[in-house]
């Protein structure tokens, strides 16, 4: 029941976040909205679900300090800046009703989001004790929620540094993986699917974190990033490559 009532919430709040972004004529709001989205469904599970009371919570909890501080995130991130183009760019190629074709794009993310946050739902249900699984999903969740964090801090202080106005960031976590926020996202992911371990029909919410990681390392995240940062920054070629895209491995040394 709760995986109905899940959907049916995220569904209400991401039309209700169309509404009030169609009035402002802004629609990257949906971009904040991403990680906020998770939490309430994880609450819904918290509240409706009857698995073990310790895993209910903490993956409950889990979700939503990183769904939270993304939202926020990305939200500072963008107060006072230009809309995203890409939202612009939908609203220019569509046909017929442009409004229509964004409020496909918002219930499109609602979809993905639910889906996504499966392992979540099914770790709700489970009665199995609270056990080793539970604590390497927890460490492996801390793992990631590390490398999305610090590497969204680094990368928020080198912009805010006006010297660095054209420059490439590979300093830091930036030095290992050109996307150390999105490999942090993907690993999060990894790791509270591991709380769904406890049974063979759970286990199949894999999809989830596969769908996630695709997302970030060949969706809308890495590539679409990537594709005319070039353009822009020229030394970002040299940046890519000598660093790896997605996984953090050494720095690939210069060519003799």
């Amino acid at each position: 029941m709760s995986f109905l009532i899940s959907f049916l919430v995220v569904l209400v709040l991401l039309s209700a976040l169309f509404l009030y972004a169609d009035s402002r004529r802004r629609y990257d709001l949906i971009d904040s909205a991403w990680g906020p989205g998770f939490a309430v469904i994880a609450v819904v599970g918290l509240l409706f679900a009857e698995g073990e009371p310790t895993r209910q919570g903490l993956v409950a909890l889990l979700t939503v300090v990183w769904g939270v501080r993304l939202g926020v995130h990305i939200f500072v991130r963008n107060s006072g800046k230009p809309e995203d183009p890409r939202y612009q760019d939908i609203l220019r190629r569509a046909k017929g009703n442009p409004r229509l074709r964004m409020y496909r794009v918002y219930l499109i993310q609602a979809v993905l989001m639910w889906i996504v946050s499966l392992p979540v739902q099914a770790a709700a249900h489970l009665s199995a004790p609270f056990g080793v699984l539970d604590w390497v999903g927890t460490g492996v969740w801390m793992v990631g929620f590390a490398f999305e964090a610090i590497g969204d801090w680094q990368l928020s202080r080198f912009r805010a540094d006006p010297a660095n106005k054209g420059a490439v960031m590979d300093g830091g976590l930036w030095r290992y993986t050109r996307h150390p926020n999105y490999f942090g996202d993907a690993v999060v992911w990894w790791g509270l699917y591991l709380f769904a371990l406890h049974s063979w029909p759970a286990a199949l919410t894999i999809i989830g974190p596969v769908i996630m990681t695709w997302l970030l390392a060949k969706g809308t995240g890495k590539p679409l990033l990537e594709k005319d940062i070039v353009s822009r920054r020229p030394a970002y070629a040299e940046y890519v490559r000598r660093t790896s895209g997605f996984v953090p491995l050494p720095p690939r040394r210069a060519a003799r």
